[in-house]
């Protein structure tokens, strides 16, 4: 059961890459996330029980060095966040729509744990860094209300909060490119 998200942005590809291949050998873990970003970084995002995540971040600390920009444990992560980070998230009912943008991957990933744990809403998506200038950001839906409270408490997650959102009633066609 993955109940832990680890994860290494980097400056360099090549030590991403390289250290992606010891955080993986390094404990049993799942790897969800290996992919560039913009502009030019790298990032590993690795699952699992709490222990092996810790020992996969911590060898990839010791390998990554000085490249590492970056990094993040999670122990007791909401259900929700590793499906919405792996874009497998199944959203079959829609209400109304939260947004938050952050100028981090880390900061969205913190802030979807946050928002799953302070409401009753979904994930639709944690979206990390490809092709948005190396920024996150986090899609949420369900009823006003509870969007409106999770958006409320993953605002207080961090600092580099660009902007935050809250749709009450989304037409039709922005549904259609949320998922």
């Amino acid at each position: 059961m993955n109940n832990a998200i680890g994860m290494l942005e980097f400056n360099s590809i090549a030590a991403g890459i390289e250290t992606c291949d010891a955080m993986v050998k390094a404990a049993q873990v799942d790897l969800l996330r290996a992919c560039t970003l913009c502009p030019g970084k790298y990032m590993v995002i690795v699952a699992g029980e709490v222990g092996p995540v810790q020992a996969s971040v911590r060898q990839g600390k010791i390998v990554g060095g000085e490249f590492i920009v970056d990094e993040l444990i999670i122990p007791n992560l909401h259900k929700q966040v590793i499906p919405a980070v792996a874009l497998t998230n199944q959203i079959t009912e829609f209400g109304a729509v939260g947004v938050l943008e952050f100028y981090s991957v880390a900061s969205a990933i913190v802030a979807a744990d946050m928002a799953a744990k302070a409401a009753q809403i979904t994930l639709i998506e944690v979206r990390t860094g490809f092709a948005i200038g190396g920024k996150g950001f986090v899609t949420l839906t369900g009823d006003v209300g509870a969007v409106r409270a999770a958006v409320a408490a993953a605002e207080k997650a961090s600092d580099l909060l660009v902007k935050s959102i809250v749709i009450p009633r989304p037409a039709k066609q922005l549904l259609e490119t949320l998922l």
